[in-house]
């Protein structure tokens, strides 16, 4: 499907993303090893979290918000500028009240991204930084709780009872990494990955599955194909024919690198545990499907050479079954 046509019911895909992230205030629910009420659930026992759909719904309407301010030359402006992040706050904000700060981090990761990379003026990233820098006492004693305070002071302390209470899971996980050595126990032989003995390991944390089966060369591989899908969405951008196309591929992008990084920085003990799960691994049907959506933009920019208002390009049969080998 043309992402043009797509881009054009933003209003519709707008208003289903507000109806779902809403729908959660009154029919949400808890599953087991998350913290947060950001599930409904499905006919035939089916769960659903609403959140993974809003991200690329967010893509598309942030997108076309984006091609808007350009056509008119209004995204340097000062209140172009803050429409953007009007916009890009709606979904921070309602998904933090649902008490899943992991989602609402991904939002504004892939704000910061797609301003940046769409050419928006440094001053107004040095505005935000600063302001958040002064914001860092109120945050941390008027909106974060114990617990999220103590998984951040984990990562700095040695004491026993902080690990076993707030560390335990990445104290774990960095052993089953370490584990696997340079080829690693091999696919579905890990001893520990039998045992659980990392907590929830096919969720956030599998990566450190992959550390204990594969090794690090088998996580190298997967590192690899992050950066060949990174690459290749860029790649689109570039040679998308209008600012919407490059723009679609740039979400993409951010969505992807701002899970990558944070997941692994997880795993790693480098960065608390928030509930951010390692795309195309981590199990989960809804972020598989709406990464696989997500995928399916990418594709339309890449198969789709006009911007919906020319001709369509004909091409031979060969070619179009090889772009879409290669496509991302």
């Amino acid at each position: 499907m043309d992402y043009n046509f797509i881009a054009r019911c933003w209003w519709l895909i707008g208003g289903v993303a507000l109806a779902l992230t809403f729908s959660v205030f009154f029919i949400g629910m808890r599953v087991e090893g998350t913290d947060d009420v950001g599930w409904i659930k499905l006919p035939g026992g089916m769960t659903f979290q609403p959140s993974e759909l809003t991200k690329i719904c967010f893509i598309i309407t942030f997108s076309k918000h984006f091609s808007y301010l350009v056509e008119r030359d209004r995204l340097h402006s000062f209140l172009g500028v803050m429409s953007l992040a009007i916009h890009a706050g709606v979904p921070v904000v309602l998904i933090h009240i649902q008490g899943d700060d992991g989602a609402a981090l991904v939002f504004a990761c892939m704000f910061l991204i797609m301003t940046f990379a769409a050419g928006v003026q440094l001053r107004y990233f040095i505005i935000l930084f600063t302001a958040l820098i002064a914001a860092v006492p109120l945050v941390w004693t008027k909106m974060m709780n114990s617990d999220q305070q103590n998984r951040l002071l984990v990562l700095f302390s040695n004491d026993d009872e902080m690990l076993r209470t707030y560390g335990w899971q990445q104290y774990q996980g960095k052993i089953s990494i370490a584990s696997g050595g340079l080829y690693g126990k091999g696919l579905f032989n890990g001893p520990r990955v039998a045992k659980d003995v990392v907590p929830y390991q096919e969720n956030d944390f599998i990566f450190t599955v992959a550390g204990e089966e594969l090794g690090i060369m088998g996580c190298a591989a997967i590192l690899l194909l992050f950066v060949i899908m990174l690459f290749k969405t860029m790649k689109t951008a570039h040679d998308s024919c209008n600012v919407l196309g490059r723009f679609i591929c740039f979400g993409f992008f951010s969505l992807i690198l701002t899970q990558v990084v944070i997941n692994l920085g997880m795993v790693m003990g480098l960065l608390p545990v928030i509930g951010i799960t390692l795309p195309f691994f981590s199990s989960g049907g809804s972020s598989a499907a709406c990464l696989y959506l997500g995928v399916g933009l990418v594709q339309s920019v890449y198969m789709h050479p006009t911007d919906g208002r020319e001709k369509p390009v004909r091409v031979e049969v060969s070619k179009t079954i090889q772009g879409s080998i290669f496509a991302p």
